[in-house]
């Protein structure tokens, strides 16, 4: 009982000083967003803007290009989301409700492709989107992502908590495997499907070394790359205000969309580890 008591007043400490740590960067971004260049330069590590202005964030709307770069990164967002939530969705399913030659190879692949670094495979990965001619377009930036290994893993080991007696049952009435995907895994599978709709949203989002790569116009850009390109201030000097502004208008979809989907992501998270 003593150690108890004095164990969960460290674990709390502990987690909150692990929330500070976490939050300190974010609270520097926002107030950097509402300070001055000049400002920021004078201070760099002040949390508190000395003098709060809005203007970095009325330049940022007002740069050139910067409706294209949002809605660049838009398209590119939903193409991934739904792919991960199609294809990734049906391929765990896939891995773990039916029974076809090569399961396990093909499982092993998922895994092998989880633990390969992006720097190891983007340039064979930019050899074949030039080859299929999808460099410096939206498609080619967002199909690589469309399937995300991680997405299949989760949906996986969530769809191995699914009964099998349920699908069974529904094969016996006559139901294909593409109505049983549908009407039934899907709906079921809601968090799990949360938890991939914020890792895919996210990955494709913040990506910023696969987009660079692959536009090669500010017409393709995407707003992480947008931004980069258009934050340079008067003699070739970072507009840090411009900057982070930009990363706030970037950081708060994630937010807003992990905000409303947070209860089903940790459902997510706790189904994958049933089996």
């Amino acid at each position: 009982m003593n150690t108890n008591r004095i164990a969960r007043p460290l674990l709390y400490a502990a987690l909150v000083v692990c929330a500070l740590l976490t939050t300190v960067p974010f609270a520097w971004g926002v107030s950097g967003s509402l300070r001055s260049l000049d400002d920021i330069r004078s201070d760099p590590g002040a949390l508190f803007p000395h003098h709060l202005t809005f203007g970095n964030f009325t330049r940022l709307f007002e740069t050139q290009g910067f409706g294209t770069f949002l809605g660049n990164s838009i398209v590119v967002a939903s193409i991934v989301v739904a792919g991960n939530i199609v294809a990734a969705s049906a391929a765990g399913y896939a891995l773990a409700k039916l029974d076809f030659g090569g399961k396990r190879l093909a499982f092993g692949a998922v895994m092998a492709a989880l633990m390969v670094p992006f720097t190891a495979v983007f340039v064979p990965q930019f050899v074949i989107t030039v080859d299929a001619g999808l460099a410096d377009t939206l498609t080619g930036i967002a199909l690589p992502s469309a399937a995300l290994p991680m997405s299949v893993f989760v949906m996986r080991q969530y769809a191995l908590s699914v009964p099998d007696e349920l699908l069974e049952a529904a094969r016996i009435d006559g139901a294909g495997e593409f109505r049983i995907f549908f009407r039934i895994f899907l709906p079921l599978a809601g968090p799990a499907v949360a938890t991939i709709t914020i890792m895919s949203f996210l990955a494709s989002w913040n990506n910023f070394i696969w987009p660079l790569i692959v536009a090669q116009s500010m017409s393709t850009y995407t707003l992480p790359v947008g931004l980069a390109a258009t934050s340079q201030a008067a003699a070739h000097v970072t507009d840090y205000g411009l900057l982070l502004a930009g990363a706030v208008v970037v950081m708060l979809p994630v937010l807003v969309l992990f905000l409303f989907l947070q209860r089903y992501f940790v459902q997510g998270i706790a189904g994958t580890g049933m089996r």
